[in-house]
């Protein structure tokens, strides 16, 4: 879980207990991971924003697009409505519909009014292509992976290639699922700002550790590639902000991402989806005025800090837990820990 006890101490915050997007209390993740050591290399994971009836009682949301060649769906009504209200879905760029289809199917059966007294349900769902080392043709992802990801939720989860990771490359690595967190004081009291990154960007020999050239060290005989391919960013936060802000901090994202090596090249498709579980929307009230809160603006420098030092972490995260991999037609994707045990041990 998270960095700790490994190599790598990254940047100057203090995590969370678990060094987990799960340290923001409420907050689960389950992986249903799909891999044969041949055609399929895929899965799905899953993140619920609390264990409650997410349709009635909403998470205030936003989203940043920092490079949009993606396929991840939902968004514009996360950004118009400033609310999540389903559990967020990662799989595979081709079973982005599947998923989607099961997220609703999954709302519906535990929710009778939606489609009728309460209008529609909006899925959340978000991709990366994993096709190099999966057979993506093969659409092996299903409806009941989606419910079973969701079911396996979870405090306590895996990193590395699991679930929507499995078949994911990063760096000139093996990518897939990482996280992190980090604790912000306000006005005395600690809040955490958690992450969960599905990595599987960048180009060889760019990889950055805490300002280390880590990629030219050890692929210095290979010549460097392009940025391309993409990176969900998932932030979750128990500090009460509002939707403009919490796309602030989903902008901060963009910073960590960076600070590993990336330049969002053309053809990455980078999103940052954030929510806070301090702020709940009701899906129908009485009340025609609601009370929140919100952090004051020039009081956010912490979180922002806090914001980029967590997706940093987690994309380190996932290169350094995700084991060698062979995937479809004999490919093969070495771990970071395996090329650094061989390069630096």
């Amino acid at each position: 879980m998270g960095l700790k006890n490994t190599l790598f101490k990254i940047g100057r915050g203090q995590s969370g207990a678990k060094n987990l997007i799960t340290d923001v209390a409420g907050v689960t993740v389950g992986h249903v991971t799909l891999c044969d050591g041949d055609r399929i290399c895929t899965g799905v994971t899953a993140i619920l924003p609390h264990g409650g009836d997410l349709f009635h009682d909403k998470v205030m949301a936003a989203s940043c697009v920092l490079n949009g060649y993606g396929k991840t769906i939902g968004l514009v009504q996360v950004d118009e409505l400033g609310t999540i209200e389903t559990p967020v879905i990662l799989t595979n760029t081709l079973s982005v519909g599947t998923a989607a289809t099961a997220v609703v199917k999954y709302m519906m059966a535990r929710n009778a009014d939606i489609g009728r007294e309460a209008g529609t349900v909006n899925s959340v769902v978000c991709e990366c292509n994993d096709g190099s080392l999966n057979d993506i043709r093969g659409l092996f992802v299903k409806e009941e992976h989606v419910f079973e990801a969701i079911e396996s939720c979870d405090a306590d989860f895996a990193e590395g290639a699991v679930g929507a990771g499995t078949g994911m490359c990063c760096l000139g690595f093996k990518g897939g699922i990482g996280s992190a967190s980090r604790v912000v004081t306000l006005d005395g009291r600690d809040y955490t700002v958690g992450a969960l990154v599905l990595a599987n960007f960048g180009g060889a020999g760019r990889l950055m550790i805490d300002g280390r050239q880590v990629g030219q060290e050890i692929q210095k005989a290979m010549a460097e590639t392009p940025d391309k391919g993409s990176i969900i960013m998932i932030l979750a936060t128990d500090i009460p902000l509002n939707e403009r802000q919490l796309k602030r901090v989903a902008r901060r994202a963009g910073v960590g991402l960076a600070r590993t090596g990336s330049y969002m090249g053309n053809g990455s498709g980078d999103i940052a989806i954030a929510f806070t579980t301090a702020n709940r929307l009701p899906h129908t009230s009485d009340k025609a005025i609601l009370p929140f809160s919100m952090v004051l603006d020039d009081k956010l420098d912490p979180v922002f800090d806090m914001t980029a030092e967590a997706v940093e972490e987690s994309i380190i995260s996932a290169l350094w837990h995700a084991e060698t991999t062979h995937g479809r037609d004999g490919r093969v994707m070495q771990g970071l820990r395996e090329a650094w045990e061989k390069y630096f041990c």
